[in-house]
Order: structure tokens, then C-alpha cells, then sequence
């Protein structure tokens, strides 16, 4: 996911070790390449943070609704040999018309905010608004784990499953109209401006926040961020208003809006070639997104972080990310190939995840040879473990056998509001 100036030290470790994710993309040899976010984050300030937490007494203000809220989801063999990379299918329109395409191979990603896909794969019959910044239009630096995207920010409605997001910023990745990438967004690691480094056609950012950078970018022209850019190509930071920041596409759903959930079947150890499974928008919302008995895990109203220790090592900033194909933590004990743990048989682990209010679970999981992993034909793993120094990341190995629920902050919700993840 995209990271905040209070992040850089973490994408800086990252980018070095390419062992925390990045919405697609790293520098890691193509048999282990690793894809994700850095981490939930919404940014220098949430786009909207809740004054307090409600009880079950909110049960009944929940918005109920019966339209179709399932997207198919999947993890299948991707480019780079890329492992454990979650995807589905994205709609995209120009507002109000019938004028659509579908563009397959979106990454889908709970450690991010908003919709982003290569220009290349959008068609020429699609032409999308670009969203005004001044006299000019608005370009955006997304930084990833494993790098920087660029482009523009453009209008679309968005549709999945029965949804509509209507009319709003997604960034059109590598944009023509904008060249010229920022020199302070080139710095901030690889570019990740083609399918061969993005590693899929873009990113439905579905995390913990409405909007990608919120109220940092409303008050100040931050780096590395938003951009106004003239005739030219040439941009210069900018400051962002709310409404025409890159948007999560839940949240501007007319019902079913207030998060996700993740279902994906558990796989055997050795791995899967294919995995489908189901995201299915709304939390409490439908009869396929109660909360049952999941236990909630309230994070950080500015980060999104929870808390994780594991190994007698507590990792303040933690998080749980659909798109980081691995997990990722810092363990000296264990054996080391590259970037990635390779023990010479699956090692049993435990951790406990923490939430804000003190509520904690206990997570138990497995570490496999990545190398064993890697050589085979699979793409799907539920025991890929990877290296980061300061962090704990749950990414999608953590999502394989159960429903994560992730819930949007200030969200309604019958537990609640958001920001939590629980499962």
C-alpha cells in the first residue's frame, strides 16, 4: 500500500531487503518475486477517523440491503512466476454512460486504497476525464513496497459484482499524458509501470480507509503524493481536496459499503495451482457477510496498525494485507535463502495479534522451504514467509482457510465502526 512520510523508514527497509510487498511488484529474482503493501496505512492522516467505538447497540443502523455483493477472486500463475497473487476482474466506465471495458488481472489488495490500472489496459475507445488540479491535470505517485507507480488521476465509475461506485479518482498508472515522472517519486524505488513490473493490470485497493491519503494531503502539498502538472509534463507537489483523492470503490458503494470480506478455501501445504474463492462487499450488511462469531481487532485510526508479537518480539506496526504474498517478520533463527525462510522442513509457529482495545487472538502458522516452494509448479502457498526487520506482515498466506473481514474507518458496521479487520 501506498506509504506515509511517517512510513518512509519502512519502504526505505523494503525497498533494500524487497521483503514487505508493494501492491505488485519488487526486486527480487522472478521465481520469488513478491508482491503487496508496505502496510495498511491510509497516510499522513486518515481520510476519516471515528471519535470512539459503538457496541452491538448499532446493530440495527446497519444499512441492509439485497443487491449481488460477490466478486470472484483468484490466485493462478501470473507474470514474473509470480506466487500467491490475489486477482479478479474490474469494470470500468466513463461516468454515467454505457461506454465500458472489463480489465482482468487486477491485483486485490487489503493494504491499499483505490483503483489503479495500466493505461495500456484500458482501451482507446475509453477515454477517461482527468481530474483538474488548477489549470492542469492531477498526477499521483503511489509508492508500493516494491516501488513507485505514476500517472494521472482520472473520473470512472467502477462496477463489481452489483455494485456502482459512481464518478470517482481512480490513477491511470503510466499515463501519457503525464511522461515526466516527479524526481522525488522516481527516488522512491523501482518503477512499477508495466505488467512485467506491476505484475498484474493494476490494484483495487480495498483497505481500512476510504480515501488513500486523506486529510495530510487536503492541508499540505506533500512529496510524493499528489501532483499539479501543467501542459508540459511538469508537476509540482500539490495539495488534494478529499473528494477528488483516489478512492476506495467500497466506499462509495450505495449499500454494502462500509468493508470486505475475504473467503478463500484452506490449500494444502505443498501449495495449489489454483485458488478461487469469493470478496464479498459489506460487513453485517447481507446474510454472506455476518460477522459470526470473528473476533474483532480494532487498529490504529491513522495507520491501520495492530499490534503482533511473535518469538518474543513485539511489531507495533502490523498489519493484514491481501496483497503481500507472504508473511513478513523478522526471525534470526531461521534458515535463509535470499530474500525469503527456507527451513529444511515446515516449521510450526504462533503469534498474537493484538487490537488497539486490548482484544487479542492467537494466530498459529506455518513456515515452508521457499526454495521447495518456488521450484514447484504451484502458485498458491500457504506457508511462504519472507524477511522485514520492524514489521509484522500477515499477508495472503494468513487469508488461505478463513473469512478476513476489513472494515473501512467511520464505517457503520454491527460491531461497530471501522477501522478493525477481524476473522
Amino acid at each position: 500500500m501506498k506509504t506515509s512520510s511517517r512510513l518512509r523508514a519502512l519502504f526505505l527497509t523494503c525497498a533494500v531487503l524487497a521483503g514487505c510487498g508493494g501492491g505488485g511488484g519488487s526486486s527480487t529474482p522472478a521465481a520469488s518475486t513478491q508482491t503487496g503493501s508496505t502496510s495498511p496505512a491510509s497516510g499522513p492522516n486518515a481520510a476519516s477517523a471515528p471519535s470512539g467505538t459503538a457496541g452491538a447497540n448499532m446493530t440495527n443502523s446497519v444499512p441492509q440491503s439485497n443487491t449481488p455483493n460477490v466478486q470472484p477472486i483468484t490466485v493462478s500463475a501470473a507474470p514474473g512466476l509470480t506466487r500467491n497473487m490475489l486477482t479478479t476482474s474490474v469494470t470500468v466506465c466513463q461516468p454515467g454512460t454505457g461506454n465500458c471495458a472489463t480489465i482482468d488481472n487486477i491485483q486485490v489488495d487489503t493494504g491499499s486504497q483505490g483503483l489503479r490500472i495500466l493505461a495500456s489496459a484500458l482501451p482507446a475507445s475509453l477515454p477517461l476525464a482527468a481530474v483538474a488540479s488548477g489549470s492542469g491535470v492531477t498526477g499521483e505517485c503511489a509508492v508500493f513496497g516494491g516501488g513507485y507507480a505514476w500517472g494521472a488521476v482520472r473520473g470512472a465509475d467502477v462496477r463489481m459484482a452489483g455494485q456502482l461506485a459512481a464518478s470517482i479518482p481512480i490513477q491511470l498508472i503510466a499515463d501519457p499524458t503525464l511522461p515526466n515522472v516527479p524526481t522525488d517519486c522516481a527516488g522512491s524505488g523501482p518503477a512499477m509501470l508495466t505488467v512485467a513490473s506491476l505484475h498484474a493490470n493494476g490494484i483495487l485497493g480495498v483497505g481500512l480507509f476510504s480515501a488513500d491519503c486523506g486529510s495530510g494531503c487536503v492541508n499540505s502539498a506533500l512529496p510524493r503524493w499528489y501532483y499539479s502538472c501543467d501542459a508540459s509534463g511538469a508537476c509540482l507537489a500539490g495539495t488534494q481536496a478529499l473528494a477528488q483523492q483516489v478512492t476506495n470503490p467500497v466506499s462509495r458503494f450505495a449499500l454494502d459499503n462500509n468493508g470486505v470480506v475475504i473467503d478463500l478455501p484452506a490449500i494444502a501445504d505443498t501449495g495449489a495451482p489454483s485458488v478461487s474463492g469469493s470478496l464479498i462487499f459489506g460487513i453485517g450488511t447481507q446474510a454472506n457477510n455476518t460477522l459470526g462469531g470473528a473476533t474483532i481487532f480494532r487498529t490504529n485510526t491513522q495507520t491501520g496498525y495492530v499490534r503482533t508479537t511473535s518469538a518474543g518480539q513485539t511489531y507495533g506496526q502490523s498489519y493484514l494485507d491481501s496483497g503481500s504474498n507472504g508473511l513478513f517478520f523478522n526471525n534470526s533463527q531461521l534458515p535463509r535463502c535470499g530474500y525469503w525462510y527456507c527451513p529444511s522442513s515446515t516449521q510450526t509457529a504462533s503469534a498474537s495479534i493484538s487490537g488497539t482495545d486490548g482484544v487479542s487472538g492467537t494466530v498459529s502458522f506455518l513456515i515452508g522451504n521457499s526454495s521447495a516452494l518456488f521450484g514447484s509448479s504451484n502458485n498458491a502457498f500457504d506457508n511462504l514467509a519472507g524477511i522485514a526487520s520492524n514489521s509484522f506482515g500477515w499477508g495472503l498466506p494468513f487469508f488461505f482457510g478463513r473469512r478476513v473481514y476489513t472494515a473501512i474507518a467511520s464505517s457503520v458496521t454491527s460491531a461497530g465502526p471501522g477501522p478493525y479487520y477481524a476473522f
